[in-house]
């Protein structure tokens, strides 16, 4: 079976679709941009016009969202109680407040720098659970001064709605990755779908493997040392703990994980990341399948990662 690929930016990093039909790649290209721009316009923090932005200004009122906006949301508040609190969709604030205030491409073409000090408090912030959500409603209200970042989770829920909706209206095979978060749908290509799984952006260093995806699963990575900027004699990335809103210490420099859907691969990925050394023991009470490369490049399989197959 035979597999065709579109590759493009998008939402400050990569997106690929890759389909099974080659005569469904225009088409399926076009329903994921399609995904992306509605993406982008509801949950963009880097946007004035965004959903997000607009949710920001109104300083404690109640604001009429859209479905997108509204799924996302509920589904980072999910994940946010699944993983108490680990993975905690309303640092955006504080994110901001060290260097990360627009997308990172342009922070990497700034050379990685941003100005100001770096500083934190540990006076009590609201977090997700003072966020206020009547989903069929479409209705939110966040505390005044509160600024969401759904970026992770936003990415992994339109990974996999965007495979979804390729494999139901086109009938073929997908897989569709957003920067590295991977969903797939419909039957596979024979074999399973190869994925390369890399431990750096470099792709000469760091332990790299290739695993095969079978129909209907997903896989997502969370790192430390992918989105990282300098600020102030300071070496920050992008994964914040949620108790001291500070980028956490990176004891799992990457955390790939592979389940059912992107949504809860990320999750799980991004929560492992955050607990440091309690993670492996967190990751297995609970039967993920994961890969965590320690700080100093060694790795750690748990739950039946799949077998490591040649490129």
């Amino acid at each position: 079976m035979n597999a065709s690929a579109a590759q493009w930016s998008a939402i400050g990093t990569t997106a690929r679709v890759v389909v099974t039909s080659p005569a469904a790649l225009d088409a399926a290209r076009s329903i994921v941009v399609d995904e992306l721009a509605a993406l982008d316009l509801s949950c963009s923090r880097f946007r004035a016009d965004s959903e997000i932005a607009v949710l920001s200004a109104a300083a404690g009122s109640w604001v009429q969202v859209s479905d997108v906006l509204a799924e996302v949301l509920a589904c980072a508040l999910e994940v946010a109680d699944s993983t108490d609190g680990d993975v905690d969709p309303t640092m955006g604030s504080d994110l901001h407040a060290l260097g990360y205030d627009r997308d990172f491409v342009e922070i990497s073409r700034a050379g990685g720098a941003t100005a100001g000090p770096v500083g934190y408090s540990l006076v009590r912030r609201p977090t997700w659970r003072d966020v206020e959500l009547v989903r069929d409603a479409h209705r939110v209200r966040t505390p005044a001064g509160m600024v969401i970042d759904l970026g992770a989770i936003a990415k992994a829920w339109c990974a996999d709605r965007s495979a979804a909706r390729v494999a139901a209206e086109l009938g073929c095979g997908v897989l569709v990755s957003l920067g590295g978060d991977i969903a797939t749908a419909g039957t596979g290509p024979d074999g399973g779908w190869m994925v390369h799984v890399q431990d750096r952006p470099d792709a000469d260093s760091g332990p790299a493997c290739t695993v095969a995806l079978h129909a209907g699963t997903a896989i997502a990575t969370s790192s430390t040392v992918t989105r990282t900027w300098h600020r102030d004699g300071s070496n920050l990335h992008h994964i914040l703990d949620p108790a001291t809103r500070r980028p956490v210490e990176p004891v799992w420099r990457t955390v790939t994980v592979a389940a059912g859907t992107c949504v809860d691969a990320n999750a799980a990925s991004t929560a492992a990341v955050v607990q440091g050394n309690r993670a492996t023991r967190w990751l297995e009470d609970r039967g993920v399948v994961a890969r965590l490369v320690s700080a100093d490049g060694a790795v750690r399989t748990v739950g039946g990662w799949p077998q490591e197959v040649a490129a």
